[in-house]
């Protein structure tokens, strides 16, 4: 096997039991492109691509090279470009780690408004009850109530996938900048009314605040998916850990508002209050995206990558000529698609199975021992075992990704291994959730099976949602990284909004 860099032809070891396992041996070189025996042309990437092995440093991965197979072979970035000086500088170390943590920040912010709503149950419980008390104290049973999680996950994936449909279309016609700050902004518009109604009495007007909530949740959630798809996207130039920096965050911002909301309840008798500190935080995050966001072009490492993406190719390389289509042009699907319709449909089928459970299904289970009075059983069981732990777990899942990525992209294994997520469903119909007017009979009647579950399930959510992810812009040609990264977050969206549906007539059923 021979890698040539820069017509410099150099030796590489490669393991014989894993013929597809490699690494430059120049890390400082960027532009590589690699052939086995004239077999197999892998695409070289100025953006990192897959490895299958643990990432050493941090130079190793942001130069190493993908396994992606099929036909269309062109490389991330052509020897005849027009930018050769780009394609062979040093890259710039990431100082401090700062555009990773940037990223893991807008990874937070992207998720931050939906887990907010969900994992705020005791105030939505409090707001559509007809009990004026805001004690904190459970609240008689109501359809608004009962299936408020599932009327909310309804009123945020349907519009998060009709903003996705409309984010690829203008994708090289409106600039990332511009997706980001104006989804940012409405994030945040929306979020201040929010906070404003907190302290506003609605007992009389429980219908209209119920359609006011669901508006904003849709306005929320598809002002989010445009925000995460366009930030996932750019992050389709930059080294793979980029990529995983943005959806470890997410899980991590899914784990601050648990943990928050867990605070809240301990530190305030009136959910009103709590929920005013809840949303405040939230306004706050918001802002500290758009700030994060406008200082991510003055950083050296983030400007290289970002000046990479931007390099045209020359009009020789007739195949890259293609697929760069004018500023002004929707990108072609149809390449996209060949290249990942695998990947999105694991990516679609893990998020359908999530969220036909999470949350609700989940946050319905109580504990066994919930007439005992322990504030265990009664106040925090739900907060800790359903939002806390999911969080916790999903985020697991998802940071052990920037250490161990296996199975591959092209591994029969992945979408066998996202398919056993179905015999999840079963096992949480048959845990102690109330109430119960169809299924009456409860197989798991101990709080520990409850916690085992979850934990399953965001652990296996976390791993096996991120590696289809982050695997999706990187066996693409790079013109077409930002689009395959949106079209990524589409699989993933629709994912949520088919499986929220379901979780309707889920939790109907029992």
């Amino acid at each position: 096997m021979y890698v040539t860099v820069n017509h410099v032809t150099r030796e590489a070891l490669v393991s014989p039991s894993h013929p597809h396992i490699y690494s430059p041996l120049d890390p400082s070189l960027c532009a590589v492109s690699l052939r086995m025996d004239g077999q197999r042309s892998l695409q070289a990437s100025v953006n990192s691509s897959y490895i299958p092995t643990s990432i050493s440093s941090m130079c190793d991965e942001e130069h190493s090279e993908s396994d992606a197979s099929g036909d269309d072979t062109s490389p991330l970035l052509s020897r005849q470009q027009t930018a050769g000086s780009l394609a062979t500088r040093h890259c710039p170390e990431d100082s401090y780690n700062l555009v990773y943590i940037i990223f893991f920040l807008m990874g937070i912010g992207s998720l931050l408004p939906w887990n907010v709503f969900i994992t705020a149950k005791q105030y939505w419980l409090y707001k559509l009850s007809n009990n004026s008390s805001p004690s904190g104290q459970e609240e008689p049973h109501n359809d608004l109530s009962d299936y408020f999680e599932s009327y909310i996950a309804i009123a945020s994936t349907i519009p998060s996938v009709l903003c996705l449909i409309l984010n690829y279309l203008l994708v090289n016609r409106l600039s990332s900048q511009v997706r980001i700050m104006f989804s940012l902004l409405v994030i945040l518009v929306v979020f201040v009314v929010t906070t404003a109604l907190v302290k506003v009495d609605m007992s009389g007007c429980r219908m209209q605040f119920f359609g006011g909530t669901l508006a904003s949740v849709a306005l929320v959630s598809g002002a989010s998916n445009i925000f995460s798809g366009s930030v996932f996207g750019i992050s389709g130039h930059f080294p793979m850990r980029i990529s995983q920096a943005i959806i470890s965050g997410q899980a991590m911002g899914g784990t601050l508002s648990a943990l928050a909301s867990i605070v809240d309840l301990a530190a305030s008798s009136d959910v009103t209050d709590s929920a005013l500190v809840y949303f405040i935080t939230a306004d706050i995050f918001t802002l500290v995206c758009i700030l994060m966001y406008l200082l991510l072009p003055r950083l050296s490492y983030s400007r290289y990558y970002m000046e990479v993406a931007s390099v045209p190719f020359s009009e020789s390389n007739s195949h890259s000529s293609r697929l760069d289509s004018s500023s002004g042009s929707v990108p072609p699907l149809k390449p996209i698609l060949k290249k990942t319709w695998l990947l999105g449909s694991c990516v679609f089928y893990v998020f359908f199975i999530s969220i036909m459970v999470f949350p609700a299904l989940s946050s319905g289970i109580q504990s066994m021992n919930k007439d005992s009075g322990n504030p265990w059983a009664t106040t925090y069981f739900v907060p800790l075992t359903s939002f806390l732990l999911y969080n916790v777990a999903d985020f697991c899942g998802r940071q052990v990704t920037a250490w161990l990525q296996v199975p591959g992209p092209t591994s029969r294994m992945l979408p066998l291994l996202v398919f056993s997520r179905t015999a999840l469903v079963p096992l949480f119909m048959f845990c102690n959730y109330q109430p119960r007017y169809h299924l009456h009979s409860v197989f798991f009647a101990h709080d520990l099976f409850p916690v085992v579950f979850v934990c399953l399930l965001g652990i296996s959510n976390g791993y096996l949602g991120t590696l289809p992810m982050i695997y999706g812009p990187k066996v693409v040609p790079r013109e077409l990284a930002e689009p395959a990264g949106v079209v990524m977050s589409f699989f993933l969206t629709l994912g949520l909004a088919v499986g929220s549906a379901f979780s309707v007539a889920l939790v109907h059923s029992i």
